[in-house]
């Protein structure tokens, strides 16, 4: 409250109090100057200070046994209203030197908290400063964060602390409640999973299959995660790649559809589940009927123009789509009538527009892969560019094998060099 508002409650006070004084002086007096006879005599009141009458404020004063015990009961009550405007005059008085204290005060209570702190920073050094847990919005600790003592503690070396109204605002700011109770869910745990299976998918044939064992283990608990749904298909893809056995790759594949059509359906915005699910409608077409295998190239052209829609900057999309462009401009003719006659119009693409999309590969991501240039040297080849295609073919050169990709690429490398005629 500011102190002109503490003037004005005080005058007001006092104006009440004496109010109630005056009234209750003249009322008493004009009690005890009424006769007493047998009959009621009526008086009216008046107030000499402003000689306003004061209407309706006529009594009746009879002769009553117990009207001694009502001067009595009054003359008390004067005596706690003189009292009072005692008090009050002392409150008056104490006004001026309020401001003063309470500057006294806050200084005093500022000198403490110093001093606080610094025998925080002097204490023993396995002792901690309780802090109060906050609510983190979406009930999710942040992954990677600073903890709460590393928040607290401020750039020069010391522990601070807020109030816990102080604390409150500031959560409030936050757009928080103050009150709402936290809820820590495992992201650390999933955040390491996922952490783990990626690193997995870039290691040797043994950790893809891991990967694949460890994503099946919490299939079950993250199994409504987009996330985690797409990196299972890619699981799938890398097991199908690296086993010898027909009907299991075939197995592997039938599955990890099924899981793409899932993550599509759970979270149709997620690009990585578009491209992956399409990856694996590519790799079905390998155990397929001729019918089939039309169909999910549909499929396959149809969520990978989802993913780059979504993603437009991932080159595998586009490295994927300029496979497929080339893979059907590959066609026969009877897989063209084929496609015509159960889909009124066969897929359309050339090797112009598979170059297109490769080209598109090198421009995001230069030396994306070795296959990228091994099918730049085809389609140059296929067009009649020659000269472009070996270039294409000495970058590719230029690149280490290493992984299984690499070996395909290479073999297919020496059979364009040989077909060039470079030696």
């Amino acid at each position: 409250m500011a102190l002109s508002d503490n003037k004005a409650l005080v005058l007001g006070v006092l104006a009440g109090g004496a109010g109630l004084s005056l009234c209750t002086v003249v009322l008493y007096n004009s009690r005890r100057a009424v006769p007493t006879s047998g009959h009621g005599v009526h008086s009216k009141l008046y107030l000499s200070s402003n000689d306003q009458r004061v209407t309706g404020a006529s009594m009746v004063v009879r002769e009553m046994p117990g009207q001694a015990e009502v001067l009595d009961r009054l003359a008390a009550l004067i005596q706690c209203v003189s009292e009072l405007k005692d008090e009050v005059r002392a409150l008056k008085s104490a006004i001026p030197k309020l401001l003063d204290h309470v500057r006294d005060e806050l200084r005093g209570r500022s000198g403490r908290a110093e001093g606080a702190v610094a025998r925080v920073r002097a204490g023993p050094p396995n002792r901690t400063t309780p802090t109060r847990r906050r609510n983190v919005a979406g009930g999710v600790a942040r992954a990677g964060g600073q903890s709460s003592e590393e928040e607290a503690e401020s750039e020069g070396g010391y522990i601070t602390a807020l109030t816990d109204s102080e604390e409150e605002e500031q959560i409030e700011a936050e757009g928080q409640s103050p009150y709402e109770v936290t809820v820590i869910e495992p992201l650390n745990e999933f955040s390491a999973l996922l952490e783990r299976v990626d690193s997995l998918h870039e290691g040797s044939d043994g950790d893809k299959r891991e990967c694949l064992r460890t994503m099946l283990d919490k299939r079950e608990q993250f199994g409504q995660n987009t996330t985690f749904l797409w990196r299972l298909v890619r699981a799938y893809v890398d097991v199908h790649d690296i086993t010898t056995n027909l009907e299991q790759k075939k197995t592997q594949a039938e599955t990890g559809k099924k899981v793409g059509e899932e993550a599509v359906k759970l979270n149709p915005m997620c690009a990585e589940s578009h491209q992956w699910y399409a990856i694996m409608c590519g790799i079905m077409t390998e155990y397929e009927t001729v019918q089939n295998r039309i169909k999910n190239g549909y499929i396959f052209k149809d969520h990978l123009d989802k993913a780059i829609e979504l993603k437009p900057q991932d080159p595998m999309s586009y490295y994927l789509l300029g496979r497929w462009c080339y893979a059907v401009a590959q066609l026969s003719w009877i897989e063209r009538k084929v496609a015509a006659t159960l889909f009124g119009e066969p897929p359309s693409a050339t090797v112009q527009d598979g170059l297109k999309n490769f080209l598109k590969v090198e421009e995001i991501s230069p030396k994306y892969s070795k296959l990228n240039y091994v099918f730049l040297a085809k389609c140059y080849r296929d067009l009649g560019q020659k000269s472009q295609a070996r270039k294409m073919c000495d970058a590719a050169t230029s690149m280490e094998t290493i992984s299984k990709e690499d070996e395909e690429a290479q073999k297919e490398l020496d059979t364009l060099l040989s077909a060039l005629g470079v030696n």
